[in-house]
């Protein structure tokens, strides 16, 4: 009689253990970033009458974050500078130029992350190096998490992002029309994405 007492009292303890231990065995999983669900979009004021609108129309990347822990061990985007859209040929053909984005010598716009720096369980701050135009330079991102779950169908296990940023262009060595103040020298980009768990 005392033995089936301590079988269950043990069984228990084994359960509650594992509960428990799961979490701390979770580990860090790489995230793709979907292509259906990646936009990057950006504002520049022109002259002061307006802001022209565009986005980058092709681009990829994955991250590595603990869902568990919500740590981000590492990120990665690259976005082809030549798919830059602002709806006007003549525009998006001078913002292809040396001018901006020189993108036929440097036809590859990239983000590494170096660090992240949590603010609560949503959102934090990532800092890393921005390539542009050929030269890499320090760029943090404010970014928030927004959910987090299996997607309404299919298999997928997915998490949305949105991601803020400026970027000034004049340190990357694009200076067209900054003296003046044409074009802006601050370009805010806005990064929206969905990304889902390999």
């Amino acid at each position: 009689m005392k033995l089936r007492p301590t079988l269950a009292a043990f069984s228990l303890l084994a359960l509650l253990v594992g509960l428990v231990g799961s979490p701390a065995q979770a580990e860090p999983r790489r995230w793709r970033i979907d292509p259906e669900h990646f936009a990057i979009a950006f504002e520049a004021m022109h002259i002061g009458y307006s802001k022209v609108l565009g986005q980058f129309l092709k681009a990829e990347g994955h991250f590595v974050f603990d869902e568990t822990t919500r740590t981000l061990h590492e990120a990665e985007i690259r976005v082809d500078a030549k798919s830059v859209f602002t709806n006007h040929e003549a525009r998006d053909g001078h913002l292809r130029a040396a001018d901006f984005l020189d993108a036929e010598a440097h036809p590859t716009i990239t983000f590494k992350m170096t660090r992240a720096i949590p603010k609560d369980e949503k959102t934090g701050v990532v800092e890393g190096e921005l390539t542009l135009r050929g030269k890499t330079l320090p760029l943090s991102v404010e970014v928030t998490l927004n959910k987090i779950g299996k997607y309404p169908w299919g298999e997928n296990y997915v998490i949305g992002v949105s991601a803020r940023t400026v970027v000034k262009r004049s340190l990357w060595g694009s200076t067209y029309a900054v003296e003046n103040g044409w074009v802006a020298d601050e370009i805010p980009i806005q990064i929206e994405l969905e990304a889902i768990r390999e």
